[in-house]
């Protein structure tokens, strides 16, 4: 193994985005042992998360990684130089940035009056973004992207990044609360990793990914094993049938099932 590709939120950070805290609110130190096992197989650790850049950035200085994908793919820093994975929409002078262009279509306007009571901006972490609207709710996702395409704005994609439960964000109504991201067609967080390990000259036999949402499932597709944390089937058990071929579900929540795919994979590789 060369390289662990990791989420954050609901991943290697525990509940309340703590590192030291596992399932039930244990102090736990397994997910800084992932990093450890990382370290001494000479593993590179890269996240890969939903967070915008600068929250990224302080999550990977914090644990001594040169490289991060954020924005579930939209943009890639591989020591220290960003790479936009947009499709030519990219921030500039006269148009602002990729979320102030995406603002400008109308876009986000139109799925929130399509969707009344079933779709917010998930504040406080909606704002300052540097690409992404993230909506909070429960919406048929087929059905939005189908809107989006007959609304003439195909060029993006609304993205289920995995269930959010906290008491303070429920919304009246939804017994069930999605965080969404709009973002551009063409990004997501595969191509991302596709492109640090091209970038890297890794091979999918030398990479894992591990994470908890229907978007962390795409990556299956390019690193050589995925492994779905238990806690993500927690929150939505349709994820287990959803899962394609070959996905591993740890039997350990958060930082603990990180550590367990690591170990694991270590251990079989030997």
């Amino acid at each position: 193994m060369r390289c662990l590709y990791v989420d954050l939120d609901g991943t290697l950070l525990g509940p309340n985005a703590s590192l030291v805290t596992g399932a039930g609110g244990a102090f736990s130190l397994l997910g800084v042992r992932a990093l450890e096992a990382c370290a001494r197989a000479g593993a590179e650790v890269v996240i890969y998360s939903g967070r915008k850049q600068s929250s990224v950035f302080e999550c990977a200085r914090m644990i001594g990684s040169s490289a991060f994908i954020f924005e579930l793919g939209c943009g890639l820093v591989l020591d220290g130089e960003l790479e936009w994975l947009t499709d030519g929409i990219v921030p500039s002078a006269e148009a602002g940035s990729i979320y102030a262009q995406i603002e400008a279509s109308g876009a986000p306007a139109a799925l929130l009056e399509r969707y009344p009571g079933q779709l917010e901006y998930h504040t406080p972490w909606s704002h300052q973004r540097d690409v992404s609207h993230l909506f909070r709710g429960e919406i048929d996702l087929m059905e939005a992207n189908s809107l989006l395409a007959e609304w003439d704005f195909g060029w993006l994609r609304l993205v289920d990044n995995g269930v959010v439960r906290a008491a303070s964000e429920q919304m009246p109504g939804l017994p069930v609360i999605h965080a969404y991201h709009l973002i551009p067609a063409g990004a997501s967080k595969s191509r991302g990793v596709a492109a640090h390990m091209q970038a890297r000259g890794y091979t999918p036999q030398d990479c894992i990914a591990v994470g908890d949402s229907r978007e962390d499932l795409d990556t299956a597709q390019v690193v050589g094993s995925f492994w779905l944390v238990a806690n993500a089937l927690e929150r939505d058990e349709t994820l287990r049938d959803e899962a394609p071929g070959g996905v591993r579900i740890t039997t350990e929540a958060y930082g603990a099932g990180v550590y367990e795919a690591v170990v694991t994979t270590l251990a079989e590789s030997r």
